[in-house]
């Protein structure tokens, strides 16, 4: 087991017993709470897929450390950045429980309380954006690549500092499904969201995984809502798209599995402003003791983050996109002692620091993509978050 002094150059975990924190991951019916800080896990994954890699050998000794303190199951809960390479967000709380999820109150009740908006600004903006776009598509025609995921972040700036509470409450009002999440960072502020995406959840050998790549705009007429759903089952773009991802996710995992099933077809998955092309694949495991951290650690980035082939997409991404992505599309969840738990993507999602708040949204860029409809996109991505601060997109 690695010790922290084996940990070098990074510190393996932190205690912080000082330390305050509120945790929050919702899952179905189900919300695990956590609080206080008991020790940070900040050792970048990278290779942590094996077993006795220096990340997993953090997790698995701050785990034992909490087990050994009286806590029964601990668990781990944060959040892993969209590059491996960079620190993570890990936490082992002081306490947790599971409790059934309560019934939302009203969205117009919490967006009344946020304070004025003095400022907005977006980064790149829409040039800037569109100009990225063109930029991936003719590296497409020149290169390996088949498709990119670039990414738009929305200052805001408000009057006053912003309810956290508040604030989550008017998101999962207009989000009742979904994973629901709030992670306190160490620089301070919170990481909040609620993604429509699973990564990987394991329990025992059994795995699900459901990639979602591929969307359009829910619509508020009845009719038109389902004619552009249908339209997005058929669209060969929104198909190959959702194809990359899928094929990749089967391709890491099969070598683990004693079963994987795979649908031939996507279906399609609502929230409350896209449809999206959704697969599930589930199947078992053939070593139990594999965790679901190892095995988040061998999908993660997915081609519906980043691209495809991964490495080269991932490359272009730092070519083109004006900022670090630090937390956003990358994983957000819970492991618990036995290796199992939830990680979904981290999307629909933004971190609120005092009276400001940094939003997040990406869309996945191929040769068939127009860079007028990708930039709709991500406007309507924001949509998710920024009607939780009672903003129109």
């Amino acid at each position: 087991m690695t010790t922290l002094a084996q940990a070098a150059p990074f510190e393996a975990a932190l205690p912080q017993p000082e330390a305050k924190g509120k945790f929050l991951f919702t899952s179905g019916n189900t919300e695990l709470h956590a609080e206080g800080i008991r020790e940070r896990i900040q050792v970048p994954v990278r290779s942590g897929n094996t077993a006795g890699a220096l990340f997993q050998n953090a997790v698995e000794a701050a785990l034992e450390r909490a087990r050994r303190a009286g806590q029964e199951n601990p668990v781990v809960i944060g959040a892993i950045p969209f590059d491996l390479a960079d620190e993570s967000c890990l936490y082992v709380p002081e306490q947790h429980e599971w409790r059934t999820r309560g019934e939302p109150g009203e969205a117009s009740d919490f967006a009344r309380e946020m304070p004025d908006l003095v400022s907005q600004k977006s980064y790149p903006d829409e040039a800037g954006f569109k100009r990225a776009v063109q930029h991936a598509i003719v590296n497409f025609q020149h290169s390996d690549v088949r498709k990119a995921v670039l990414s738009v972040v929305r200052e805001l700036q408000f009057a006053e500092p912003v309810d956290v509470g508040g604030l989550l409450a008017s998101l999962r009002a207009q989000n009742k499904d979904g994973y629901q999440f709030q992670i306190p960072l160490p620089e301070g502020g919170d990481l909040i969201g609620v993604s429509p995406e699973l990564l990987i959840r394991k329990q025992g050998r059994k795995f699900l995984s459901n990639p979602l790549a591929g969307s359009t705009k829910r619509l508020a007429d009845p009719s038109a809502d389902k004619a552009t759903a249908e339209l997005l089952l058929r669209s060969e773009k929104d198909q190959y798209e959702h194809s990359l991802v899928v094929q990749d996710i089967q391709r890491i995992l099969t070598p683990y599995c004693s079963e994987i099933s795979v649908p031939e077809a996507p279906s399609l998955l609502s929230t409350a402003a896209l449809w999206h092309l959704s697969t599930r694949i589930e199947g078992q495991i053939s070593d139990p003791s594999m965790t679901v951290l190892q095995l988040a650690s061998l999908l993660h980035p997915t081609p519906a983050v980043c691209g495809f082939p991964t490495e080269l997409a991932h490359r272009l991404i730092r070519f083109v996109e004006p900022f670090e992505r630090g937390l956003f599309t990358g994983l957000v969840g819970w492991c618990d002692a036995e290796g199992n738990g939830e990680w979904a993507i981290t999307i629909r999602c933004g971190i609120v620091d005092r009276d400001r708040i940094k939003l997040f949204a990406g869309a996945g860029i191929v040769e068939a993509s127009q860079p007028d409809t990708e930039w709709a996109e991500v406007q309507t991505k924001l949509g998710t978050m920024l009607k939780a601060c009672g903003i129109a997109a």
